[in-house]
């Protein structure tokens, strides 16, 4: 083969590689990037990650105890549980506040059995700085209410859990939480938007209650929001390759679930 000739095949076997290489790295960025139900966000010098659901078609469950009636206490024995079963963990996070034994703090409602009773005591705590109130989820909707609104609507929830305090009701702050408020922490907490649209949210930086509140308010447009701990905070996102278990065992779970390999 003449010289010049196996310059330009050898050139353009090079330039063809190279192209092979970059649409390769490019899909593989693209796979990286790939959608999923969990993002991170940004919001007045505070970073945070954002879980969205539709109750209308995602499967949001409450998880407590497993058949042997002991508490998963955290995601990965939850994510091990469902595998059994032919179901795979699409998102979880700490639902709510418990006792040392691991009983939820207030109401619990799984798979439409109440399984512990509302708490209405007046105490010093979060979740007794009133109004608190209850994250549920029911047939293809899902809301955050007043404790006393939801006990005295009887709403029919396949699931509830209650914690407190409320950080937004109907659009407003809750009362009692001050834009001078020093307490910073990793938090946890839910809103939802039109009767179906759930936003579970975790703090990547420690923030107040009002910022907390806030960005459920002017970030998401919930009108409704929950707090639901700080001390526990964990993500259970896999589409974020976060895997992360609590760091002690937990009470209630709050995850979504999808058929495995789907």
């Amino acid at each position: 083969m003449p010289h010049a000739t196996w310059l330009r095949v050898s050139l353009l076997s090079s330039l063809l590689t190279l192209a092979g290489a970059v649409v390769a790295l490019c899909a593989g960025f693209a796979l990286a990037q790939a959608p999923g139900p969990c993002a991170a966000m940004a919001y007045d010098g505070a970073n945070y990650v954002v879980c969205s659901f539709d109750a209308r078609r995602d499967d949001i469950r409450l998880f407590w105890k497993g058949p042997n009636n002991e508490a998963y206490g955290g995601f990965s024995r939850l994510a091990n549980a469902l595998a059994s079963r032919g179901r795979a963990l699409r998102f979880a996070m700490n639902a709510g506040m418990y006792e040392t034994d691991l009983t939820p703090v207030g109401l619990y409602i799984e798979d439409g059995r109440q399984r512990h009773r509302a708490d209405l005591r007046d105490g010093a705590a979060n979740f007794h700085l009133k109004p608190n109130g209850v994250f549920y989820i029911g047939d293809g909707e899902a809301g955050v209410v007043e404790t006393s609104r939801f006990l005295a609507d009887g709403a029919k929830a396949r699931f509830a859990t209650q914690s407190g305090p409320m950080l937004l009701i109907d659009g407003r702050m809750h009362p009692k939480i001050s834009p001078t408020g020093a307490s910073a922490k990793i938090r946890n907490g839910v809103g939802v938007r039109d009767n179906w649209l759930v936003s579970f949210v975790i703090s990547e930086d420690p923030v107040t209650f009002h910022a907390f509140a806030e960005f459920f308010r002017d970030k998401l447009n919930c009108q409704n929001a929950l707090y639901l701990d700080g001390s526990v905070s964990s993500l259970y996102a896999p589409n974020l390759d976060r895997r992360e278990d609590p760091p002690e065992p937990i009470g209630p779970i709050v995850a979504v679930t999808a058929p495995a390999g789907g």
